[in-house]
């Protein structure tokens, strides 16, 4: 029986020391534990170089695993001396056309390098906010050419992202509100009991969710379920190139996809923000009562006189602007994303990322700009 395990075979002649390959080079043979360490053995023992010939004509079987370990054995590399068929030298040049070359490594930056470094971060972050401006004016221009004529505008697209953007985040909205409002209520109580100041449970309770928690969060979570999808969607549009459609029937970008999304969000957001009050408020409230034993119905006879009407007021305020900047966020990144797949994941995280942090920003702003409010 034919002997086809793959092995090496060294022979000397008149032209030098040559390297004989024999038996099957395929993945089926290769792929046997044995047979691989004992042709790496027998490689090592035979480098590449200008005096070694390699001669490829005896052997049964040559398939891309085979013709791979040995262009890596040649260090990516053709040897001097070679016998093969038309057809080896035919697959050993498709390995090398496909071979990638190792990436160099980045030269070490020197502080000139940081600098330009630092510059070009600032003049793309300055890219992103001209962008951002360039929609916020396009959304102005939209909403009064949306006045102008009422009945050319997308309401079927306005009606459809509030039920997606609004109604499907009531759910997931009410359970981080009330267990929001069980934790605060629970470590509240810890302290307070200390100093026998129970009663102001729901002065804290309301100062803080009404005011800052209950808008913060919903923010927080819309940005994160609906900034995405809205990132996603655009950006999916993108790849099939669908904007391009839109644009070429005179469909303008801003009137179809980021206004209905920014009109739907503005509304949404303050709705949204007050529910999520309210589930946090009733997360204290069965909180308090089960630890301090404040009954229900002192807790929201006293909530009144403890929270004053421009708390609310400040809140559905600023959960407008969170919702117009979420939308105009999602919409802004979805359109920059590139026509693949790679794009559409860092925009979509991007996007989120970006709200959030826009969040933040804005809500320590309003803090900042209206301390004397509510107070």
């Amino acid at each position: 029986m034919k002997d086809s395990t793959p092995r090496l075979h060294p022979t000397s002649t008149p032209e030098g020391a040559w390297v004989q390959l024999q038996g099957r080079w395929g993945a089926a043979e290769l792929g046997q534990r044995a047979n691989w360490e004992a042709v790496q053995k027998a490689l090592r023992r035979h480098p590449a170089g200008a005096d070694q010939g390699w001669d490829l004509a005896q052997l049964e079987w040559l398939d891309h695993i085979g013709a791979q370990l040995l262009w890596n054995h040649w260090q990516q590399a053709w040897p001097a001396r070679l016998q093969a068929s038309d057809a080896q030298k035919a697959m050993l040049a498709r390995i090398a056309a496909f071979q990638q070359a190792p990436v160099p490594e980045a030269p070490a930056l020197g502080w000139m390098g940081r600098i330009n470094q630092l510059g070009l971060l600032v003049l793309r972050a300055l890219g992103h906010f001209q962008h951002l401006v360039q929609l916020i004016g396009q959304l102005a221009l939209d909403l009064g050419h949306l006045l102008r004529n009422p009945r050319k505008g997308p309401w079927r697209d306005f009606s459809g992202h509030l039920y997606s953007m609004g109604a499907t985040a009531l759910p997931i909205t009410a359970l981080v509100g009330f267990l929001i409002g069980v934790v605060l209520a629970y470590l509240m109580a810890l302290q307070l009991r200390q100093f026998g100041a129970e009663a102001f449970i729901v002065d804290i309770l309301g100062i803080s969710l009404i005011r800052e928690l209950g808008p913060l969060l919903a923010a927080i979570l819309v940005a994160g379920r609906s900034g995405s999808a809205i990132t996603a969607q655009i950006g999916v549009m993108r790849v099939t190139e669908e904007l391009d459609a839109m644009q070429v029937m005179g469909i303008r970008h801003g009137f179809r996809l980021v206004m209905p999304r920014a009109m739907a969000l503005a509304v949404a957001m303050p709705l949204i923000s007050l529910w999520t009050t309210l589930a946090a408020l009733g997360g204290g409230m069965l909180a308090a009562d089960a630890t301090m034993g404040i009954s229900a119905a002192y807790f929201w006879e006293a909530l009144p006189n403890a929270v004053q009407i421009g708390n609310l007021v400040l809140a559905v305020a600023k959960s407008v602007v969170f919702g117009v900047f979420i939308a105009l966020i999602g919409c802004h990144w979805g359109l920059r994303v590139k026509p693949n797949t790679q794009s559409l994941g860092q925009g979509t995280t991007a996007s989120v990322v970006s709200s959030i942090t826009m969040v933040i920003l804005v809500d320590a702003m309003f803090a900042i700009a209206f301390k004397d409010v509510g107070f």
